[in-house]
């Protein structure tokens, strides 16, 4: 090979190390067989690469590290509800654990199941912002400032959330859950394909644990009895294909515990 033939893939190399495209390419230049000057070259540009490496590795680590706390601590906040409402105590892990199983048994990618099932963990995390009278409420009715702090809830959620990049489109679902296939759901009245499937999958496991655990209102219902009023939203706010999926996984894989 000619010192010019070197010289060009050397440049060439040292290009695409500059343009982030590392490989061990740069180290066939360091062989006896190239002038001395291309072998100095080609040695400090592979130790440059090196500690590159080495250095974007451990931001990598320290950004999961980041990422795991915050998440963490989200989901300490998202949990602390049970110390305001008895009644809600668990029930984000468990519509967490329902979405899951129901992502899962849909096939969705394991990306999608992980961020369906982080968005189901915190989904209600804008309910720490209600207030006394509505965590202490046992009535079934409830007034025009009750309501409008219950649909009030995912549009807390996200904002709590939305800077939290990492979580991606799971903030679209803690936004969407509660909107309704026919648009009479809130917060923004989205209807049909405008939901993302995530939250229409967390919908389905919101409502049946709901359903099946004790609430002021209500004691919680049989399983049966629960896919039978899942059965009846389904087409109007529930997505009638997760409806029996999920059906089909609670019937072979049992209830969250």
């Amino acid at each position: 090979m000619t010192p010019l033939t070197g010289q060009k893939r050397l440049i060439r190399l040292i290009k695409e190390v500059s343009a982030g495209h590392y490989s061990d390419d740069i180290l066939a230049l360091t062989g006896p067989e190239f002038p001395p000057e291309i072998q100095e070259i080609a040695e400090a540009v592979g130790m440059m690469m090196v500690k590159i490496e080495a250095r974007e590795y451990h931001l990598e680590q320290l950004f999961e590290k980041i990422k795991s706390n915050t998440l963490n601590t989200v989901t300490a906040v998202a949990g602390a509800l049970g110390a305001r409402d008895a009644y809600s105590e668990g029930h984000g892990e468990r519509v967490g654990i329902y979405a899951e199983r129901l992502a899962r048994r849909l096939e969705l990618t394991t990306e999608e199941v992980e961020r369906i099932r982080i968005a189901g963990v915190l989904h209600d995390i804008g309910k720490i912002g209600f207030s006394d009278q509505v965590f202490t409420n046992e009535e079934t009715r409830v007034n025009e400032d009750m309501l409008l702090e219950i649909r009030s809830h995912p549009q807390w959620g996200y904002d709590i959330l939305k800077n939290l990049e990492f979580l991606g489109p799971a903030l679209e679902y803690v936004y969407g859950h509660h909107e309704r296939l026919d648009g009479q759901g809130y917060p923004r009245g989205l209807s049909g394909p405008e939901i993302p499937l995530g939250a229409r999958i967390i919908a389905v496991a919101d409502c049946f644990d709901a359903i099946t655990t004790n609430r002021p209102y209500q004691d919680g219902k049989t399983p049966q009895q629960a896919f039978a009023i899942l059965n009846e939203q389904a087409g109007d706010a529930l997505d009638p294909v997760l409806v029996d999926a999920f059906i089909d996984e609670i019937e072979s894989g049992g209830m969250a515990e």
